[in-house]
């Protein structure tokens, strides 16, 4: 079992840390310019050059052409592009939900990776990407060449059927990007009335934040306790059980929130009515006062209009040691829209980040991935408005199956929720979101 003391150590380095190999790249550099530090910008003389687009600017995007140019230098050309002007983070995004968070406290703006890093920050829509030609085409018409390209839009997703409509989106709205659907399912859940009925459904896996539509549950029913008495929250989880954190969600369910959250395993939905705020399920109808139905992903739109969606018709699959698409040469997907073992999660996103980052630039000067990367991925799940519990996995790689494995002995949960865990969630919150954005 992993102790607390060493999830805190791993939880507040990973955000921060650098792969072995981006190391070595960044103390070549530092020999011959002094001692690098985020402030001082980014080396010069590394001997790297080439130009490298990044598409999507969340945690896989940001991170990787911050770090493109933190350990690359001066010689290597790094242009995000992106439709926003900020990123809202995913991450805490439920303690909106309980009146905690604001939305507006979880946004960060790219004027960092600009003044810092000297990354270029293109705001617009990538509209084609020629693979051949190695250029990306933006909505206005105006192409942007490149030597490698990373593409990490994040996840879109799979319309629940009698969810078409806008309309009926507004009235169950699954809130699983962070922004305007936020705040409105927030108003709805305080607007409930005593003895009101929350339904919450969790898609089949694989989905962003596998501890999220949990940790959302627990939020929603300890706000319920507190604030609206005799009600409920109905969780209809197509998976065949809970696939994050067993130990912590079994106990909040079971113990910390009896009564209130009513758990189905196993649970296809046909068809939604929004008009009765109904969910027709194999398991019989569900009505709700509020219907928080978080629908099937996939990648966002970017990866099928292009010819990269050939995981099962909704991913990339890539290699592993840099994170290039199987399917074209030079093209490099990351983060969520990735095919890999490893979750689908900001912190996951911001170490493949790194990983890709440090074999681009090796790629450029002539040599081969590192043949051993790990990542980490940690992250707090807040069961109360007080107290969390946390999970975290360190993933090497495995040359047999070249994929990334877990490694049973840096891997683990709490032993149980607590206040100092709920403490520690905003430091490791912090560190994290500066070391993509600061």
């Amino acid at each position: 079992m992993v102790k607390r003391r060493d999830f805190i150590k791993w939880a507040g380095g990973a955000g921060i840390s650098l792969t072995a190999a981006g190391w070595s790249l960044l103390a070549a550099a530092d020999g011959k310019r002094g001692t690098a530090t985020v402030a001082a910008g980014v080396p010069t003389g590394t001997g790297i050059k080439g130009r490298v687009v990044v598409i999507g600017g969340g945690m896989a995007g940001a991170t990787a052409a911050k770090y493109l140019r933190y350990w690359g230098g001066t010689g290597v050309d790094v242009t995000l592009v992106e439709r926003d002007t900020s990123y809202t983070s995913n991450i805490m995004s439920n303690l909106v939900l309980n009146g905690s968070r604001t939305v507006t406290s979880l946004q960060y703006g790219y004027g960092n990776l600009a003044s810092r890093y000297g990354v270029k920050v293109v705001k617009g829509d990538v509209t084609a990407i020629d693979p051949v030609g190695r250029a990306v085409t933006l909505a206005g018409g105006s192409r942007l060449a490149y030597d490698r390209l990373v593409v990490a839009p994040g996840v879109d997703f799979d319309l629940l059927p009698g969810l078409e409509t806008a309309a009926a989106q507004a009235k169950a709205p699954h809130a699983w990007k962070t922004g305007p659907q936020t705040t409105a399912l927030r108003n709805m859940i305080t607007a409930m009335p005593n003895g009101g009925v929350f339904v919450l459904s969790i898609p089949p896996k694989p989905y962003r934040c596998p501890p999220g539509p949990y940790e959302r549950a627990c939020l929603v029913a300890d706000w319920l306790k507190r604030n609206r008495p005799g009600s409920k929250v109905i969780v209809l989880d197509a998976n065949p059980g809970i696939t994050a954190e067993v130990h912590s969600f079994t106990d909040a369910f079971d113990v910390v929130h009896q009564g209130v959250i009513e758990y189905h395993p196993g649970v296809a939905i046909a068809s939604v009515d929004t008009t009765t705020m109904t969910v027709n399920t194999n398991i019989g109808n569900i009505r709700g006062n509020v219907l928080n139905l978080i629908p099937p992903h996939r990648a966002g739109k970017v990866i099928a209009a292009n010819g990269l969606a050939d995981a099962g018709g909704k991913w990339t699959s890539v290699d592993v040691l840099s994170y290039e698409a199987t399917v074209a040469p030079g093209i490099h997907v990351i983060g969520d829209a990735a095919a890999t073992t490893q979750p689908k999660a900001g912190h996951i996103a911001n170490q493949e980040a790194k990983v890709c980052a440090d074999a681009i630039l090796r790629l450029l000067s002539g040599r081969l991935p590192d043949a051993a990367p790990q990542t980490n991925s940690a992250c707090y799940s807040p069961i109360t408005a007080d107290t969390a519990s946390w999970l975290t996995a360190t993933f090497a790689y495995d040359p047999l199956t070249k994929t990334m494995q877990p490694v049973a002995a840096s891997s683990g949960e709490a032993a149980a929720r607590s206040k100092d865990n709920f403490e520690e969630m905003t430091k490791w919150f912090t560190a994290l979101m500066a070391d993509s954005f600061a």
